[in-house]
């Protein structure tokens, strides 16, 4: 399928990361010499901005980056755009968390992820060896290396904007559980809910999601009208696929992902899949 987009937007886990939270220098390569004809890429991720550093190789160069599922976009350090969820949802949320004892972690803006000191015990817990059936070595990884490194154990909320709630749980049933828990709380409180794996869920603000942060982007840089592109491979990307003129899985993607885009990579994400599509179908018909 050739294609000639003015705009790419690609998701991070499962498209342009491998299964090891890495970006080959394949991607970086592509991602140059689109840039250099003219189209503009973005990244669109459910990640916060804080998480992306050591993913990313040295040089790695974007136009702009679409963090948290939408709440927020950068060009480098200028923000574009964020939202922030409220401080009454926040304290609702984290005391039902804690009630079904779901492993959260909680994105201040400019600060790191947090926990609440009195909710280590269960958090810690979900993360314990053997690595889960069914959960996916990147996020395990991810997971790991939050409860070690990333997240701040704090005995309480001090920070005032938040772009976004992570969910995680060893098995799909306790999970679920909690999906219809905050269903339930949708009815009396606004926000947008959506998952990456069958393990997890994240909470947004209302009426954000990829495609609200990409029609915010777009706008920003006069892009709107033009044709876009957007490859990803999660149910956090359906938005985006349905606003963009050309969405694209990535093989590794579940099949009812792949049912309602226009194209499937050829190779995985643990298979420079993101560089060889792009490589085919966009910069080859771009050079020609």
């Amino acid at each position: 399928m050739a294609i000639q987009p003015k705009a790419i937007f690609l998701d991070m886990d499962g498209t342009i990361l491998n299964h090891h939270n890495k970006v080959s220098m394949n991607t970086k390569t592509i991602i140059d010499e689109l840039r250099s004809e003219g189209i503009f890429v973005f990244i669109a991720t459910g990640r916060s901005a804080v998480e992306l550093g050591d993913m990313l190789p040295e040089g790695f160069a974007v136009d702009g980056i679409i963090t948290a599922n939408g709440m927020s976009g950068y060009i480098g350090k200028e923000v574009v755009f964020e939202h922030s969820l409220s401080r009454e949802l926040v304290d609702t949320i984290i005391e039902r968390a804690r009630k079904n004892k779901v492993y959260y972690e909680l994105f201040p803006y400019g600060e790191p992820r947090l926990v609440l000191e009195e909710d280590r015990e269960y958090v810690e817990a979900e993360i314990r060896d053997p690595q889960p059936e069914g959960v996916e070595i990147n996020e395990w990884i991810s997971r790991k290396k939050a409860i070690k490194e990333e997240i701040a154990w704090k005995e309480a909320i001090t920070a005032t904007h938040f772009s976004k709630f992570y969910f995680f749980a060893r098995s799909r049933e306790h999970i679920n559980n909690w999906k219809i828990e905050l269903k339930q709380l949708q009815k009396e409180m606004d926000f947008t809910m959506t998952p990456s794996s069958p393990h997890n869920a994240e909470v947004m603000v209302a009426n954000v999601n990829k495609a609200s942060g990409i029609d915010q982007m777009l706008e920003h840089f006069g892009l709107k009208g033009c044709e876009t592109l957007a490859i990803g491979d999660s149910d956090n990307d359906v938005k985006m696929f349905g606003y963009v003129s050309h969405a694209v899985a990535m093989k590794n993607a579940a099949d009812h992902i792949k049912a309602i885009v226009d194209d499937v990579t050829e190779f995985t994400c643990d298979e420079d899949g993101v560089y060889h599509y792009l490589k085919s179908n966009v910069l080859a018909v771009k050079v020609r």
